[in-house]
């Protein structure tokens, strides 16, 4: 179905350069608010480089990106990113057990939390103890989705969250998102996999070479990122 109503994003006309090649060349979109977005498109589209843009990772060189109607560049930084929790396709892990990195924007969390948090994106409670040096990287990679959870952030932003997964933990992480955007929040998804977006997504944008080559409904361009 289309998706109505209010953006949490709004870019417009955005120009991102790295060594003065454009990443991103005059993208303009909107991210629906209370929906599952994805963004597709080949490698080098420009997808991750966006992502990094909604937390401000990086900055545009041109253009401008709102968050709930306000410029991103005044919202405060630390704000932004509790607000807009970005999970990146490399799990980066920063305490050395997985209770306490999950509990690391919230330390008061209980182990109870935490047993639940990691259940949501179908890990057992036995990982609690585990030692973060220990998991694999699909393993890592959901222990930094359930640290982003913990935050209950309005947004999460995920680069490729199961690419490293076997299919029942898949779906865990889909079960995940849809849940997220059930509950009023807001998810942005990068995967390459069309049957994933198939499932999850409410709007698609698909990108190519740095542009934005269309938005809609996933039924309506499904086959438009692999089309020549």
């Amino acid at each position: 179905m289309t998706v109505q109503g209010d953006s949490v994003f709004a870019i417009h006309d955005v120009v991102l350069r790295r060594q003065a090649t454009p990443v991103l060349d005059h993208v303009s979109a909107r991210i629906p608010a209370a929906a599952c977005t994805a963004v597709v498109g080949r490698s080098g589209a420009g997808k991750s480089t966006l992502l990094r843009l909604l937390t401000r990772l990086d900055d545009p060189d041109t253009g401008q990106i709102a968050f709930r109607g306000i410029p991103l560049a005044q919202h405060d930084v630390l704000d932004l990113r509790r607000r807009v929790q970005l999970v990146a396709q490399q799990p980066v892990l920063l305490s050395d057990s997985v209770v306490d990195e999950i509990r690391l924007g919230r330390p008061q969390l209980g182990r109870a939390d935490v047993a639940c948090l990691l259940s949501r994106v179908g890990l057992p409670s036995s990982l609690l103890d585990r030692t973060t040096t220990g998991l694999s990287g699909g393993e890592a990679q959901r222990v930094c989705l359930a640290r982003a959870l913990a935050l209950e952030p309005e947004v999460l932003l995920l680069d490729e969250p199961t690419a490293a997964l076997d299919a029942a933990s898949a779906a865990a992480i889909d079960d995940t998102v849809r849940a997220h955007v059930s509950r009023g929040g807001t998810a942005v998804l990068v995967s390459h996999n069309t049957a994933q977006v198939d499932r999850v997504a409410d709007h698609v944008i698909v990108m190519d070479h740095g542009h934005v080559r269309a938005c809609g409904p996933p039924d309506a361009i499904r086959d438009l990122e692999t089309a020549p």
